[in-house]
């Protein structure tokens, strides 16, 4: 990850102030792999900063609840299919193998927020760290992995029809969240 003298760069997740499409993982919009996944970090980005400004217990777990949700979603998108299709295009499993520990430290924060609730100790400073951990992982992710598959011979138009209706099928799974889906990848 190339670093300056000031530190890491900042990802270019800026969220606008109103919602992306659809905060809602079952829906799904995109041409390609990349895009679909892009989208996916901008409405977490979006998430993230509406908890920030959240007011009251209540509003936080929902905005919490919707983060945990497309987290999920997002994650298991990536380790079934995105993440096997760009080893076998780029070849890289170092960065792959990164991204997949990045994966395993946020369903821990995941379950530790889905079982806490605002107002208990640490929950704002657990989602606020889910926050961190996920920005730095999409900044690798756009800056390293994505150019890497977009330049190698990977079909991202068909991967990216795969993993939309993967995608529709998992958000409706989980509407409700369920941590036990969240912390098992599957074997498809």
């Amino acid at each position: 990850m190339p670093r300056t003298a000031k530190g890491p760069s900042k990802p270019k997740i800026s969220p606008k102030k109103s919602p992306p499409r659809s905060t809602d993982p079952s829906t799904v919009t995109a041409d390609d792999a990349i895009e679909l996944l892009t989208a996916d970090h901008r409405n977490v980005a979006w998430l993230f900063d509406a908890f920030e400004a959240a007011k009251g217990d209540a509003e936080k777990r929902r905005i919490a609840i919707d983060i945990c949700v497309a987290l999920k979603v997002h994650a298991r998108l990536e380790e079934d299919l995105f993440y096997p299709a760009a080893l076998k295009a780029v070849g890289d499993s170092a960065l792959i193998d990164e991204a997949m520990v990045e994966h395993a430290s946020a369903r821990d924060l995941i379950a530790q927020i889905e079982t806490g609730a605002p107002g208990e100790a640490m929950f704002d400073a657990r989602v606020k760290v889910l926050g961190e951990y996920v920005r730095h992982h999409v900044e690798e992710e756009e800056q390293d992995i994505f150019p890497k598959c977009r330049s190698s011979k990977l079909d991202l138009e068909a991967l990216g029809t795969r993993m939309a209706l993967r995608k529709a099928e998992l958000g409706a799974g989980f509407k409700v969240s369920n941590p036990v889906l969240a912390l098992t990848p599957s074997d498809t």
